[in-house]
């Protein structure tokens, strides 16, 4: 009898996930964990996962100091070596974020969360495609995004709340699709994989305060009629991940219920 190979298994891969103890991070950990990944978990939250899977490791860190990320990562790869895969997860941001409205926002914060947002981004996914090439490790590289990468807000998203457009926002999560398609261009003689995942809203079961008048909004405009789960993203992960995504890079795979087909 044949015995097939699962084009999804990571068995032997190790993965660095920033931000693995967020909302999507945390899921994706445990989900790729259970495909036989060896995970090391890069966050400055807390973490519980460790004790749920015994292929989760833990590194506390903030990454919002760019300009140290060279060091960390050269130690991290002392202790675990140099991931075969690598995702980030994270949404490093300033306590005023939230002002970041085009009526609102001040120089120094839009600055700044672009500092410690877009270029923690780039620069940490420079530093790690500069060591896979180094090792000659055919690896992975997938950067979490957003459907406002791709479309403006829309007004009609946010009527009946206190939620306002951002500016910054914007910005960072469209450099980052054009980032991918050019560090995908640059790396790809080296076989290293580089993606993006737009990805439309979000539910957080451990909010309960998510508005009501944004989830009704969100979801009329979807054409599955609901807001996406911290799973669907998940799959989507292990599928830029795995050998089942051998020839796909430079690519923003869309994972929205629909938001942006209409």
């Amino acid at each position: 009898m044949k015995i097939f190979k699962n084009p999804f298994g990571l068995l032997n891969k190790t993965i660095y996930i920033l931000g693995g103890n967020g909302l999507i991070g945390a899921d994706a950990s445990l989900l790729l964990a259970d495909y036989g990944a060896k995970i090391i978990i890069i966050d400055k939250k807390k973490n519980k996962l460790t004790k749920n899977h015994k292929n989760i490791n833990y590194i506390n860190y903030n990454i919002t100091n760019v300009s140290k990320l060279k060091i960390f990562f050269k130690k991290t790869f002392r202790k675990y070596g140099v991931p075969n895969i690598f995702i980030n997860c994270s949404y490093p941001k300033t306590d005023d974020w939230d002002s970041n409205n085009f009526k609102d926002i001040q120089y120094s914060s839009y600055s700044k969360n672009i500092e410690i947002h877009l270029n923690s981004y780039v620069w940490s996914s420079k530093i790690i495609c500069d060591e896979m090439k180094r090792q000659k490790i055919h690896g992975s590289v997938i950067l979490l995004n957003s459907v406002y990468g791709l479309v403006g807000q829309s007004d009609e998203t946010y009527k009946g709340t206190s939620i306002k457009e951002n500016m910054t926002y914007s910005i960072i999560k469209g450099g980052l699709v054009n980032f991918t398609r050019q560090i995908a261009a640059f790396y790809g003689k080296n076989n290293i994989r580089i993606n993006s995942i737009c990805s439309g809203g979000i539910i957080d079961k451990s909010q309960k305060k998510q508005n009501y008048n944004f989830k009704k909004n969100y979801i009329k405009k979807t054409l599955l009629k609901r807001l996406g789960n911290p799973s669907d993203i998940s799959g989507a992960i292990l599928y830029l991940a795995s050998d089942a995504s051998n020839y796909v890079t430079g690519t923003s795979l869309v994972v929205d219920g629909g938001w942006t087909a209409v």
